[in-house]
């Protein structure tokens, strides 16, 4: 009988409530993760970036590439017309910008993007007279 009496009523509300206190305070206190997140991985002809963008369509995304520079700008469209009020909100919405540098610079001619199922993925050839050689030596 003790037991029902803190988990039900007005202990139960004040548990629940001391619940999400304690959450926004650790999601406060917390960094925030940058939007997007995204993978980059170099090899010898390029660099591929994937990006995980859900809610993001393709016409309110820009990517510009500048020598060894990408900026990834665009717009999370996440509210439904049918959404009066959330009980819980936590997918951010708006405009986001995202600029990072590379470890060589790249052919902006030679850029392929595709977004499929809410992941960007952009292939960045290096260009010809920028890749490593390999140089013979003879005796």
């Amino acid at each position: 009988m003790t037991t029902n009496m803190f988990y039900g009523g007005p202990f139960r509300d004040m548990r629940l409530l001391q619940e999400e206190v304690n959450r926004l305070a650790q999601s406060a206190a917390a960094p925030r993760a940058t939007f997007p997140a995204i993978n980059v991985y170099a090899h010898q002809d390029g660099i591929v970036i994937t990006a995980e963008l859900p809610g993001v369509r393709t016409d309110d995304l820009e990517i510009t590439v500048h020598r060894d520079t990408v900026t990834l700008r665009g717009e999370r469209q996440d509210q439904p017309d049918e959404a009066r009020a959330y009980h819980r909100r936590e997918r951010g919405r708006g405009s986001f910008v995202r600029t990072f540098g590379l470890p060589f610079q790249v052919d902006p001619d030679k850029v392929d993007a595709t977004l499929k199922e809410g992941v960007l993925t952009l292939s960045l050839q290096r260009p010809e007279h920028d890749k490593p050689k390999r140089i013979r030596v003879t005796a």
